[in-house]
């Protein structure tokens, strides 16, 4: 991925090093495992975590910081995020809207976010209630390590992902999918997540086409290292690795399958509008 001369967004709020107080209203523990269960559920962690206000103390050096140039990957997080702004402020605007850009936080361990406090282990996750996305780079490691997928395009995919979210929220999809999830069974309400997961990788494509056309970003390779990322993290791909088995009634993010076929879709067309996986009977 050609990403060394682009620009660097502003919008980057580096809290990596930061002390996280263990003192959390209800058991910082409790907290910390609630809102874990609710992100692997699809679930507002919000919704969870309402009554259970949380407090957090930073080093005095705390505060919202750019990443130093000699810390490549930050830095190559920044470009990404920087190019998604300008993709999206252009499709927006092309549309007659604005876009709000999100903020891109980096963590080390857990991070108390709008949605509550997590873990690195949840990976990376965007928060609606303060349009932050939020990542901890050892899940890099992790990407390449524990789902066989390296490769500069397939971290940008992840960044890309978690800026979808971001859309629907601006798009009220987000809210849309959350208000119809409290009112119908478990399983329904995770074929909900599943579509709005799948959706996120198909706008995550339709960031790559048009950056690939306005700015030349892909080289070769490029696109097979995201389709990798993609499956390997497909739900059947995780649980299978993780469980020994498969369970698709359990999925809330799609097979690897869907979510190769739905970022390719995003890719391949750059139509905002051919990623409606709301409407299809079956994504």
């Amino acid at each position: 991925m050609r990403w060394e001369r682009g620009r660097r967004s502003d919008n980057i709020e580096d809290r990596r090093g930061v002390r996280m107080s263990p003192r959390v209203a209800g058991g910082g523990l409790g907290a910390i495992v609630i809102v874990l269960i609710a992100l692997f559920l699809g679930v507002d962690p919000r919704m969870l975590t309402q009554m259970m206000p949380a407090e957090q103390s930073v080093s005095p050096q705390q505060g919202e910081q750019q990443p130093a140039a000699n810390d490549p990957l930050a830095q190559f997080v920044s470009v990404v995020l920087a190019d998604t702004e300008d993709v999206w402020n252009a499709l927006f605007a092309r549309a007659g809207g604005q876009y709000r850009e999100p903020v891109l936080v980096l963590f080390s361990g857990a991070v108390q976010s709008a949605c509550g406090m997590a873990e690195a282990a949840v990976g990376p996750f965007y928060c609606p209630a303060d349009q932050k996305v939020y990542i901890d780079l050892s899940f890099y490691h992790d990407l390449r390590s524990r789902f066989q997928a390296p490769g500069d395009f397939a971290q940008a995919y992840v960044i890309a992902h978690e800026v979808g979210h971001h859309v629907q929220n601006l798009l009220g999809i987000a809210g849309q999918v959350h208000e119809r999830r409290q009112r119908v069974s478990q399983a329904e309400a995770d074929a909900l997540s599943v579509r709005q997961e799948l959706q996120a990788d198909c706008l995550a494509g339709v960031w790559a086409h048009h950056a690939d056309r306005a700015r030349q970003i892909l080289e070769q390779g490029d696109v097979e290292e995201a389709l990798i990322a993609a499956a390997q993290i497909g739900d059947d791909r995780v649980q299978m690795r993780d469980r020994g088995y498969v369970a698709p009634d359990s999925f809330t993010h799609g097979s690897g399958e869907q979510r190769v076929r739905w970022f390719r879709q995003g890719l391949d067309s750059g139509d905002l509008d051919r990623c409606d996986t709301f409407a299809p009977a079956r994504v």
